[in-house]
């Protein structure tokens, strides 16, 4: 089950955090779940070359929190803050009435941010790059910056062929069945001449749940001596 689904998915509440946190009637459901996907889409394609990681969206009764993780945060913010000024004024005629909060987090390591890699890779492919040479870029980027593992895989008319395939490289540990391993997973396209190749990026960052070691579990345990098995003697081994 690992191998299939969103890895992501699969590890909220346990590693993983809801993108989208809120409470409110059952009967509003639908439309803020289409409000939070309309914004996500807006900002991605507005703040694309910023290098977006990560949206959160936090919803109450009267406001509207959103959180935006970012390589480059100063293209965002603009210089004396004119371009987060302008982003907040089109945010809220998005939202309507409700008071907007808007914060901009940097993305310390965009080396092991899958979303961003993945981007990278589709960005190169849209310039005619080499597919192979810019998976390997993005995998020796990303073991360098710490990962314990990396997959990449793109799929699709790859180089122009005639039918689609799926090459993917693999690097380090990608334990998808572990649930306590915290796994970062990201998705993008990239626009060919051919058509839609798609490329995903799992990147292994370690487990979450490891028991730390503590000064006394670096020494050797005790050896205890060994419990005498309750049974029938040999009897012919005192004869002989």
């Amino acid at each position: 089950m690992g191998q299939k689904t969103n890895p992501i998915g699969l590890r909220l509440g346990i590693n993983k955090n809801w993108r989208s946190r809120w409470f409110i009637n059952y009967n509003t459901m639908p439309e803020n779940v289409l409000g939070d996907y309309e914004l996500r889409k807006f900002l991605k394609k507005k703040l694309y070359y910023a290098g977006v990681s990560d949206i959160i969206i936090e919803r109450t009764a009267k406001k509207i929190r959103i959180t935006i993780f970012a390589a480059k945060p100063g293209i965002i913010i603009g210089k004396g803050g004119s371009e987060i000024e302008a982003l907040k004024a089109e945010l809220q005629k998005r939202i309507g009435g409700k008071e907007l909060i808007l914060n901009i987090k940097e993305e310390r390591k965009p080396q092991i941010s899958a979303q961003l890699a993945a981007e990278n890779v589709a960005t190169q492919i849209e310039r005619r790059v080499a597919f192979r040479r810019a998976m390997k870029k993005v995998i020796q980027s990303a073991l360098k910056s710490g990962a314990k593992g990396i997959k990449v895989q793109v799929a699709g008319r790859l180089n122009g062929a005639e039918m689609a395939r799926t090459e993917w490289y693999l690097e380090g540990r990608v334990p998808l069945h572990t649930l306590r391993a915290k796994i970062d997973y990201g998705f993008a396209e990239a626009l060919t001449t051919y058509g839609i190749i798609g490329v995903k990026v799992w990147i292994f960052k370690g487990e979450v749940l490891q028991r730390k070691m503590n000064s006394d579990d670096t020494q050797a345990p005790e050896r205890k001596a060994p419990r005498r098995r309750k049974g029938r003697r040999n009897v012919n081994a005192k004869k002989n």
